[in-house]
């Protein structure tokens, strides 16, 4: 016997019974963003490396640590997707959507991401991504509206235990004044913390204050805030963001230490949270931000943007930790039951002609006894069960058992459909 091959580390098989509540989960966010009126966008699983470089940023540990890249046959430099919205935006400005006549553009995007993570809990190395983009609009209504969406999604699966977080990164103008700040703070002591903060402190300061290694340093906590280096105007963004958070009542917290460590991300950035007991260390469920100025690094005109992303595997591990069961039905409508080989034979067109009908419907292929058949329809739910030997073929008929009640009925096997039509009514 050849040695067994295993799946790669980090990643996972999806199994029938797990994957009914995978299709529900998107099926509903499907939903969600067509009332929203964002629109499906799909993009390529690789896309050529210097899409990441430039557009999630060159100091963030997913471009530094966590691609996959590598170079194709043609000399080429490719990377698995390690996130969508870099994609979005490269297809955005390709495609020439900024010229459509419905604006802003409102985006969303489905599918499997790649980082090179080591491996825990809710964090794969293949794991699935939900995200939206919104491109064309500076409304702070907007941003209120992209977090309402991101809000729905967990509610209307039935999670209770949230928590929104949210800050502003302010302007160009406040953003280089609290860096040029942050340099100050951090400089004098920079030799106390980890290499990648150091080589941070130059080219992306606000990424120290994201920094697992060194969160605990004294200078963390005492680090200036961007709160107190907003301008009028930021300010005054930030204030309306809030003000339309509460009028359509969703509830937050502002949290200054809350940064989105790109370079082009600017006002709103937020969180979502689970507060459910048991749900681990790791408790951010979804992540997002306005990032005006992304466009432009991707070559595009200047066009603001904001969105946000989600991970599936920590959606379903926190609806696990509250309990929530998900209204997943997987019951077929009727099973038949064969006794005989004239009947057997005959039962192969009368199941085509339930699934023809738009039925779902299951028979045996394992020549199994007929007890040994109705434990089979037992395992798939059915709500009936149709039974057919080769004495009631050959006088036109069937008998119908409901599994619900244990009712039956005998049926005239030429009409069998119809009958059959009326009582699923």
């Amino acid at each position: 016997m050849s040695k067994q091959i295993q799946i790669p580390r980090g990643t996972q098989d999806i199994l029938p019974g797990e994957t009914e509540k995978w299709q529900y989960i998107e099926n509903k966010a499907r939903e969600i963003c067509e009332k929203y009126q964002y629109k499906e966008i799909r993009t390529p699983i690789f896309e050529h490396t210097e899409l990441f470089s430039r557009g999630v940023g060159d100091t963030t540990d997913i471009v530094q640590k966590e691609m996959y890249s590598f170079t194709d046959r043609g000399g080429r430099e490719v990377t698995l997707r390690p996130e969508g919205t870099a994609s979005t935006v490269r297809s955005f400005v390709g495609n020439k959507m900024f010229g459509l006549a419905t604006q802003p553009v409102k985006l969303y995007y489905m599918g499997p991401m790649f980082r090179y993570e080591r491996p825990q809990a809710g964090r794969f190395r293949q794991f699935v991504q939900f995200g939206i983009e919104a491109l064309g609009s500076n409304d702070p209504a907007i941003d209120a509206e992209v977090i309402s969406l991101a809000m729905a999604i967990y509610q209307e699966l039935g999670l209770k235990k949230l928590k929104l977080v949210i800050n502003s990164l302010g302007d160009k103008e406040s953003r280089k004044a609290h860096r040029d700040a942050l340099i100050a703070h951090f400089q004098p002591r920079i030799g106390e913390f980890c290499s990648d903060c150091q080589n941070r402190l130059e080219k992306n300061p606000m990424r120290i204050l994201d920094c697992k290694a060194d969160r605990d340093h004294e200078l963390m906590k005492s680090a200036p805030s961007i709160i107190d280096f907003l301008n009028e105007e930021s300010s005054e963004y930030f204030t309306k963001v809030k003000k339309y958070l509460t009028d359509i009542g969703i509830e937050f917290e502002e949290d200054p230490n809350l940064v989105r460590g790109l370079d082009y991300y600017n006002h709103t950035a937020f969180e979502i949270m689970s507060d459910a007991e048991g749900f681990g260390a790791i408790t951010t469920l979804c992540g997002g931000g306005r990032y005006n100025g992304l466009v432009e690094e991707i070559g595009g005109p200047e066009t603001p943007g904001i969105g946000f992303a989600l991970s599936i595997e920590r959606l379903l591990a926190a609806l696990d930790a509250e309990g929530v069961e998900l209204p997943v039905v997987n019951k077929i409508d009727c099973y038949l039951v064969s006794l005989g080989e004239n009947a057997k034979d005959y039962t192969v067109g009368l199941l085509h002609q339930l699934r023809s009908a738009g039925f779902s419907a299951e028979r045996d292929y394992l020549d199994r006894k007929i007890k040994t058949q109705f434990k089979a329809a037992d395992r798939y739910q059915a709500k009936y069960v149709a039974v057919l030997g080769d004495d009631e073929l050959a006088d036109n008929k069937i008998a119908l058992k409901s599994m619900d009640d244990g009712g039956q009925v005998e049926l005239p096997l030429d009409s069998f459909l119809e009958k059959f039509k009326e009582l699923i009514k």
